[in-house]
Parts: C-alpha cells; structure tokens; sequence
C-alpha cells in the first residue's frame, strides 16, 4: 500500500480529514489538482464552535482564531439600508480578542470551550494547508489530477497524473472529498436529488479601500452586512477588516438580467464616482441536493462532494468538516485493530439523516430571506420611514439570529439509527436551527461542563471512549473488557455531575457522541457492549 487512506482533494473537509487521520497514526495521501498554498476562491466566512472544538483537539485552535479580521474587529452582523446608509438592527458577536471572555451577544453563554469564529477560507485553508504538511504519515501531492478508482476486497487502486504522468496509487481506504462537480461520486455511481435551484447568486470579492471612510464614524464595524433597498437586496462580508470585502447579489430568477456593477454600487449606496477593483468574481446557484449513498464499499465520500445547500448559519463547510471527523473517527478506529470493520458502516447511518435535516434547515431559511416584504418607506427622512425601519429592523433581526447563534445545529442534532450506539427508551430532544436541550440520550452530544481544576471535560476525552462517572463509581467490568480488546478507554471521575448526567455511568466517544449511559455493568454485560461499540 502507498498509504492507508488515499483522500482526494486538499479544501477544508480533505486537510481536516488528514490531520485527524495522523493523529490517529494513520499514513494518508492527498490528491489535490492546485498548487501547495494556492489561495481558493473566497467562499466559507464561518468556522463553527463544534468545528473549533474539533481544532482545539487537533491543536490549531489559536492558529485559527488569531487568523481573518483584526482580533480587535466586530464580529457584528448589521442590518441596514446599503453598506453606507442607516442602521436597522444588528447581531453582537465579539471581536475574536474578546471570544473567551465578552457576555455581550447571543452565543456568548454557550457550553464550549470554543465559541465561533468568523474568518473566510482564503485565511483559514493554508493554515490547514501548512499543518497538514507537516503532520507524520501525510503526503500532499499537488498539481496532481484523479482519474477513476477501482476496489476489490482488501485494497483501492487510484489513477492519478501529474507532470510526470500517469501513475496508481494503492491504499486501504479511499475519501472523495473533491466537492460539488466531485469526480469520485460519479465514479461511485451516487446520485444527488432534492431541489436543484433555489436562488441565482452573483458573488463578487472587490477591494475598496475608502469604503470604511464613507461609513458613519460613530457606528462599530461588522463582520457581516445585510443590505435592503428597493433598489437591491444583498449580503457584504468583510474579510481583511480594511479592504476587501466580498458581496453577494441574490437574484430573482435566472433569468433575470442584473448589471453587477449597478447591483455592487446599490448594495454599497455609492455612487459611480466610487472606485473599487474587481479581485474576484463567481456566479452560482443555492440548492438542496443530497447523494443518495456516502459509500461504495471501500470509497467513502464527505462534504460538497455529498450534500449542497445554501450556505446559511455557516453549515455548508462545517457539515462537511463534522461528515469527515465522523469517518476518520470510524476509520481510526478499525485501522487501529481495536473495532471490526463494521464500524464502518456507522459513518452513512449517522451523517446522511443530519445532512439531510440541515439541508432543510438551510433551504426553509433561504426562503423566508428571498420574500423580504420591503416597507415602501424605509429609505424615507420621515417619521413613517424611522418607524418602518425600526420594525424590519427587529424582524429581519429575529429571522436572522438563529443562523448566526446556532446552537441548536452546533450542539442539537442526535444520531437516531447507528449501529454502533447503545440506545435506551428514552428520544433525544428536538432542537431547531437557533435552539436545543443538553441532554446525554445515546446518540446525543455529551453536555459540555468544566471541571474542578478549570479544564475542559472535552480535554479529557480518550480517542476511543470516556466515561464520565460520579466520584467512586464500579467501572471495573467496562475497564477489563476494553483492555481485553485493545480499546482506548479513560474515565472523568466527578464529584458532582450536572443534572443531564442522569445515569452513573456516561459512555462518550472521542467526537462527543454518547454510545451509552446506565449503572455499572458485570463483565458480560461489559462484553457485550463493547462488542457492539466496536462495530463486531
């Protein structure tokens, strides 16, 4: 074998899923058609607080969030009339100086150790870029194109070409984490379905270096803009915090015809003296489509390569990223000798249900935003006109915080059908995009709490399974029997657990997933449990 895991494409989901995959000593090689450190177009501008939970483990946390906008910028998103003209309401996010310790802002009281961070992806992939790099038993092999992949039994055999020429790699495994138009989908014979078209969108990356100077002086910058005028409706993001900045048009229909210089002035409100270069520009289309496998055997796929929506709350890298930490959790644990192969099967069981419950989320979201009912008056020096600007203010406030306080898609969803989770009679509690309830029903997130010395209970999370018990509690058979199988197994003992801790005895695995919880089991019990945790 050239390498354990071949992973083709080197964007967020594949440099995640390489660093994971080395820290569990497993060899990977990364196929990616562009060059080491290429910038990628300015897409992601959210990294969310359970991918941040992840980097913290992955040791890259404080790369990340001293990376993208000043650590002294807002990560604010405002509502107003274009990027230049009044106020109507605004979201408090802290700067990323402040992330650790402002209660200023709905998601400030969350229960992580990593709240969010805002910074595009031109910032964040060459950091994952250069770490991967450098990680033990990862091989990123650049200007290199895939072809097709075969399978048979043991192995998968991958055509590649770079300057040199063809060649075929062998690994164990394979991950197609080669986005939207993802070769190795057609390869696997997937298919996407859902809705194909949702909203036409113009995104253009400008940079404008007066623009800060013709907004008010008394009013705090934001990460994000969202623009509403008769004239045009759009979205700004800034993403240096000086000059450039990156503006989306969103379209009625595709056949609409829009003049995008017009549209970037009207979602800026400058005129055509104003001067700013066109860095970037990309037309697109928002839609909801979902692969109707994640899996052929062997081939794995993650990411846009699986799923495609609008990206609202963030949650189109993210989900790709949470897809991947899933599958290198799983893998880890086989090619580490302690789980059967069929653990493996867990990884389609898990993430295509929430793939799909996210896509909604997202598309139910994109629809309301696309029918703003603009008041005919908001733009008026009126008395009519402040009080229609105070009112879609505070609704267009209420719709949009819930995208940009998510907890309830951080933190909410809960894995109903996995083989490998040891479920009791009790659901898991609902959530929505902006709201859930901690709860520790298998399949669900374990409850995030500090512990007495002011460390993080996730710190403490072996890379196979933890226990979190009460002070005292018999875990002699769970020890034993894991031993037994070579499974890395740790306990968090705790004096006083939190009340969602309701049973003595929480089984967590390493990506925060509760596998099973109740009182302390004899060894056969033990036994049996840990064989259907390792996929046997």
């Amino acid at each position: 074998m050239d390498a354990d895991v071949l992973i083709v494409g080197a964007g967020p989901v594949g440099l995640v899923a390489a660093l994971d995959l080395s820290s569990r000593g497993v060899s990977v090689i990364v196929v990616e058609e562009r060059e080491f450190l290429e910038p990628p177009n300015v897409k992601c501008n959210h990294v969310a607080s359970r991918t941040m939970e992840s980097f913290r483990r992955l040791g890259i946390a404080a790369e990340v969030r001293a990376a993208g906008l000043p650590c002294d910028y807002p990560q604010d998103v405002a509502f107003r009339t274009s990027l230049t003209g009044r106020e109507l309401s605004r979201i408090p996010i802290p700067a990323s100086g402040e992330r650790y310790t402002s209660r200023v802002g709905p998601d400030t009281s969350w229960a992580t150790p990593e709240p969010p961070h805002r910074i595009n992806q031109t910032f964040l992939e060459p950091i994952l870029a250069r770490n991967a790099a450098a990680a033990p038993g990862v091989t990123l092999l650049n200007r290199t194109r895939f072809h097709s992949v075969e399978q048979d039994a043991s192995s998968v055999s991958a055509v590649v070409s770079d300057g040199s020429g063809e060649r075929t790699l062998r690994a164990r495994y394979f991950i197609g984490a080669d986005g939207g138009r993802s070769a190795v989908r057609k390869q696997i014979g997937a298919k996407l379905s859902g809705d194909p078209v949702l909203q036409h969108v113009q995104s253009t990356c400008i940079r404008a270096p007066k623009l800060y100077s013709l907004m008010s002086a008394d009013e705090p910058r934001a990460w994000g803009y969202y623009t509403f005028n008769a004239r045009r409706v759009g979205h700004v993001y800034a993403i240096d915090g000086s000059e450039t900045f990156l503006v989306h048009t969103y379209l009625s229909s595709a056949e609409e015809v829009v003049d995008r210089d017009a549209a970037i002035r009207a979602i800026l409100g400058v005129d055509e003296a104003f001067e700013y270069d066109v860095v970037s520009k990309e037309d697109w289309i928002a839609r909801r489509l979902l692969a109707d496998r994640f899996r052929d055997r062997r081939v794995f796929l993650a990411g846009d390569a699986s799923h495609l929506w609008v990206p609202f709350a963030g949650f189109g890298m993210n989900a790709g990223i949470a897809d991947v930490l899933n599958l290198t959790w799983l893998l880890g644990a086989h090619l580490g000798g302690w789980a059967e192969e069929g653990i493996l099967d867990a990884y389609e069981a898990e993430r295509r249900p929430i793939t799909e419950q996210v896509s909604h989320f997202a598309m139910n979201h994109q629809r309301k935003l696309a029918r703003p009912g603009l008041p005919a008056d908001l733009e008026d020096d009126t008395t009519n006109g402040e009080a229609a600007r105070a009112a879609f203010g505070a609704a267009v406030r209420e719709l949009n915080e819930p995208q940009f306080a998510a907890a309830g898609l951080n933190y909410g969803y809960a894995y109903h059908d996995s083989p490998i989770i040891a479920y009791d009679r009790e659901e898991a509690p609902g959530y929505t995009m902006g709201s859930y309830t901690p709860s520790t029903v298998p399949g669900c997130r374990a409850p995030h709490f500090t512990l007495a010395d002011g460390s993080s209970l996730y710190d403490h999370f072996s890379p196979g399974y933890t226990a979190i018990a009460g002070r005292g509690v018999d875990i002699s058979a769970l020890n034993v029997e894991a031993a037994d199988r070579g499974i890395p197994f740790t306990v968090v003992e705790v004096d006083a657990l939190p009340d969602e801790y309701r049973c003595s005895i929480t089984l967590v695995r390493q990506d925060q997933t509760v596998a099973w919880r109740g009182a302390p089991p004899d060894r056969a019990a033990a036994a049996d449990l840990w064989e259907k945790l390792r996929g046997a």
